[in-house]
């Protein structure tokens, strides 16, 4: 007894948590199944016990009573063809006879399964033959030919044999239905109790994966983050329980190896800690040099580009005059060109700057900066007769003042920029609440606007959309816009979902209570 039981828990224990819900689902699926079949089974017998009841029992009844009409109409137009000696009175006679047949025939039909019903059908159509043979047609012979009638008494005593035996067949009728109908109440009892107990097992199983969760699954990682909650507190030599299915012990089992291998770690990593602040060091060192670099680097490309475009300049105007049209617009090429190139190295100067030379987070008043954007664009504003909506107070961030001016640079001045030749300019500023601490700001406009398939292109850099003849510039700001804002810990998209123009959005966060009380002071 004590090995069979003792086979019987290693074999559980062997269970994963697979298998823990393999063994529920399985014996519920078959309890399931079984119920299913009875309710199929009970379902198949009602259907048949139904049809039996609308299709048969009950058109019998109706072909019954049918025939017992049948049957008084020759009764009633025999007894007044007697009385009267009208002619007209045995036509109910013969209607009765057509509808007695029809009525037999059809009865024949429903209740041809049922012997005993058969038996008494049968025996109804011998009294009614008997009748009509005995009496009725020797007595409408007699009366046409103006003859004594036999007495009238043996006639009724002739139909009412006949209405004892429908009477029989009704009553039989009556019953048969009847023990259908109990027997179909019993079926469809059966039935319900197949489909209920298919939804308590339902209840069960839902119960049965609660309770085989909570045990196989929680109360183990439970467990498991107790002690990881100790581990963390810096208790490193605390073990991992191993409880629950086998897979979970497994689990267990690789996460005390790794709490092992990271307290060995550990011991090894004060090591590296030293050469990470070298690393450190020399990174901000390399940076430094870097940022020497680009400035020497920009005043060496830029002093020759200086050079071409104003010496092509004095050529061109003390030469003017003697060059062709060709020649003074080669002239041009080359001073745009430099120009070009001379603009091209002061935007990426600045967008290496970003994140880098320009990275004080502080509270930020964006009216501020706002204000002092619209400022630097104020001849493009009134070149272009551009509208702008603002609110009356934008809320306070967190970030570089000088960032978040050129920021603002940027979007205004490509919404006046890639503007609708066929209406001035209407840009309008907005925003609202994005989380906790944060803001969503929009700047929308009603230019030429941006196709959906373009959203995540215009903020690569150097990727423009437009060739430089139709709309000027480098394909660096909305990439730098792109650079402010997640230097800031936001994100910055193309509102696809509106059409009439261009809507970029963006979101910055909002200055906590320390920042604030920091500024203050």
């Amino acid at each position: 007894m004590s090995s069979s039981s003792t086979t019987s828990t290693t074999l559980w224990r062997r269970l994963t948590v697979h298998g823990w819900f393999v063994v529920v689902l399985a014996t519920i699926t078959v309890l399931v199944f079984a119920c299913a079949a009875v309710a199929t089974i009970m379902l198949g017998r009602t259907t048949r016990l139904s049809d039996e009841l609308t299709e048969r029992l009950s058109p019998a009844r109706i072909e019954a009573a049918e025939l017992q009409n049948a049957l008084l109409d020759q009764e009633t137009g025999v007894r007044g063809f007697l009385l009267t000696g009208d002619r007209e009175f045995l036509r109910p006679y013969s209607e009765g006879l057509a509808a007695e047949r029809r009525s037999t025939g059809g009865l024949k039909g429903l209740v041809g399964d049922r012997p005993a019903l058969l038996k008494e059908l049968n025996a109804v159509g011998a009294a009614a033959a008997a009748w009509r043979t005995s009496y009725a047609e020797p007595a409408i012979v007699a009366k046409q030919a103006d003859d004594d009638v036999q007495d009238a008494s043996a006639g009724k005593q002739s139909f009412d044999q006949v209405r004892t035996l429908l009477g029989r067949l009704t009553e039989q009728l009556g019953e048969s239905r009847a023990q259908v109908q109990a027997e179909l109440r019993q079926v469809q009892g059966i039935r319900d109790w197949a489909f209920v107990a298919m939804l308590v097992l339902f209840l069960l199983a839902g119960i049965a994966m609660t309770v085989l969760v909570r045990r196989a699954v929680g109360r183990p990682l439970d467990g498991l983050r107790v002690a990881s909650r100790r581990i963390a507190t810096g208790d490193f030599d605390h073990p991992i329980p191993e409880h629950g299915p086998a897979d979970l012990r497994e689990v267990f089992k690789d996460v005390d190896l790794m709490r092992t291998k990271m307290v060995q770690a550990l011991s090894e990593s004060r090591e590296q800690q030293s050469l990470l602040r070298e690393q450190a060091m020399e990174l901000r060192r390399s940076n430094g040099e870097l940022e020497q670099f680009a400035y020497v680097a920009s005043h060496d490309l830029q002093e020759p580009l200086r050079k071409i475009a104003t010496f092509c300049q004095l050529l061109e105007k003390r030469y003017g005059h003697v060059l062709d049209d060709r020649g003074a617009q080669y002239i041009h090429f080359a001073v745009d060109g430099a120009t070009r190139m001379q603009v091209l190295i002061n935007d990426l100067l600045s967008f290496s700057r970003v994140g880098r030379l320009y990275d004080d987070h502080k509270p930020v008043e964006l009216d501020e900066a706002l204000d002092k954007a619209l400022d630097d664009l104020s001849a493009a504003i009134e070149e272009s007769g551009a509208e702008i909506e603002r609110p009356e107070r934008l809320p306070g961030v967190v970030g570089d003042p000088t960032m978040l001016s050129l920021l603002w640079q940027n979007l205004v001045g490509n919404a006046i920029k890639f503007r609708n030749p066929e209406r001035s300019p209407r840009i309008k500023i907005a925003y609202e609440p994005a989380d906790e601490q944060g803001w969503q700001f929009s700047v929308t406009d009603n230019g030429i606007g941006v196709e959906a398939e373009f959203a995540e292109k215009i903020f690569v850099i150097f990727q423009r959309l437009h060739n430089r003849e139709a709309y000027s510039g480098t394909g660096i700001g909305l990439a730098m816009c792109r650079k402010i804002v997640e230097n800031h810990g936001g994100r910055i998209w193309l509102d696809t979902d509106h059409t009439t123009g261009a809507r970029l959005c963006f979101t910055l966060p909002g200055p906590t209570q320390h920042q604030i009380e920091g500024n203050n002071s």
